[in-house]
């Protein structure tokens, strides 16, 4: 390794480390009923972040019933017995606060970003629609057409989010990851106000929950209110999980579109296994570094390669998540250059001769070392951010990891060597593993 590469690791290295020290002023601590509570402090600023996680997301549902996830987190707002619907935002704008509530595959969580003197109103509301949401059936009446509406707004007629629905879908054939969060649309033609209060008393549970807070806030100030507005709260059995697994190899599949676009564009997706899943940790953080070297930034093998190089696409990329509850897919997407009347063929094997390059040749130490140092410069930037910081730890909590994990996570990828990048890259990218997506503008339909 070079001088200048050796210094830059080595900063990075400590940029790390700091931050991670700075989570010794981390507290977790857990209610007699079950609700487990992370509290971070960070006192560069008065102001403070609520995260309330719950267990649950749109992989934990089943067909003819998807969609409930995503459509319970819009009711969240619809009243409870102390307010009544809209009003609990209404009174966090007047407070000068941020909120939002997200769903994913494997959560629901709703946040408030507010100054530190106003965090127990916030508190007060959250534990409120915990205990007593009401769930009214007009209001659901309503809110479904909007949901609906999202859907064709974000999918339907969206054709990068329906052409990435249809391929994921094929993707998981054995795991509740095949179900787009927003649900089928004619699931949400035949969802009703039941499903959701069903879905409510099933999962929102404080057993069920994580409670994040990050700020500028004190640990045992933090318990005192958690404890007064949390505490009475009680807890219900909980459904049996099990985690989404998928086949290891389901064998080669293949989608082709047409849809409202002007340019082809190409999915290549990999069943691969996630931290959560796998017994050998050490070939997840070879595919995150993966994922780095061929597409972060404009020196990664993707854009260097086969944008400036070959001119062969218009834009390539390479992304995986490593850190959901069951099994991963490893993404890559390409658009070929029509400027240079190059094709989706054409795009499809420049990716794969990339993907064997890997497995015939391993990184140097130098180009590994580098992608590292990016990788790593990434955890610090984020770190920045106390949102950031609350959703890091909600992530890992709700995914059956723990937050602790990021204390290790520089070993982790410093452990990885050029072999052990080569040996993933030889085991994952593989047919067998391999579902592709080949997305043509509708006028070029046969």
């Amino acid at each position: 390794m070079n001088t200048y590469l050796r210094y830059i690791v080595l900063f990075l290295s400590s940029a790390v480390i700091t931050p991670l020290m700075a989570q010794s002023a981390t507290t977790e601590f857990s209610l007699d009923n079950g609700l487990k509570v992370i509290v971070r402090e960070d006192h560069r600023a008065p102001v403070v972040v609520s995260q309330l996680w719950y267990k649950v997301g749109s992989s934990y549902e089943v067909p003819g019933s998807t969609g409930l996830a995503h459509a319970l987190e819009h009711m969240m707002f619809k009243g409870s017995s102390k307010l009544g619907p809209g009003e609990s935002s209404r009174i966090l704008r007047e407070l000068g606060a941020e909120e939002n509530a997200f769903t994913s595959d494997d959560y629901t969580a709703y946040y408030q970003v507010l100054a530190r003197d106003r965090l127990e109103v916030a508190l007060e509301m959250e534990a409120d629609r915990l205990a007593s949401l009401t769930l009214p059936e007009d209001e659901f009446i309503r809110e479904i057409e909007v949901i609906k509406e999202e859907r064709r707004m974000r999918t339907d007629d969206r054709p990068s989010g329906l052409a990435y629905e249809r391929f994921k879908a094929l993707a998981y054939p054995a795991s509740g990851y095949h179900i787009p969060t927003i649900g089928w649309m004619h699931d949400l033609d035949r969802m009703t106000i039941t499903d959701l209060r069903e879905w409510h008393e099933r999962w929102y549970s404080p057993n069920n929950a994580t409670l994040v807070i990050v700020g500028d806030v004190q640990p045992d100030e933090i318990k005192t209110l958690v404890t007064r507005y949390f505490g009475k709260i009680p807890a219900r059995p909980l459904p049996a999980v099990k985690q989404p697994l998928e086949l290891a190899e389901p064998g080669q599949r293949s989608i082709t579109l047409y849809l409202k676009t002007q340019l082809p564009s190409l999915m290549m997706g990999f069943n691969v296994p996630s931290l959560a899943s796998t017994d050998k940790p050490n070939e997840v953080h070879a595919l995150r570094l993966i994922s780095a070297l061929l597409d972060g930034g404009n020196s990664a093998r993707l854009p260097a390669q086969l944008e400036r190089k070959q001119e062969l696409v218009a834009g390539a990329s390479a992304w995986y998540n490593a850190f959901s509850r069951g099994d991963s897919l490893f993404v890559l997407s390409a658009t070929p250059n029509v400027q240079k009347d190059k094709t989706l063929a054409q795009v499809e094997t420049g990716i794969w001769q990339q993907l064997k390059q890997l497995q015939e040749t391993a990184p140097s130490a130098a180009e590994l070392a580098r992608v590292r140092a990016q990788v790593l410069a990434s955890e610090v930037y984020e770190q920045d951010s106390i949102t950031s910081q609350a959703t890091q730890i909600g992530q890992l909590e709700s995914v059956g990891l723990s937050w602790r994990v990021k204390d290790s996570d520089l070993a982790a990828l410093e452990a990885v060597t050029p072999a052990d990048i080569q040996a993933a890259a030889q085991k994952f990218f593989t047919a067998t593993r391999l579902t592709t997506a080949y997305i043509h503008p509708e006028e070029a339909r046969p």
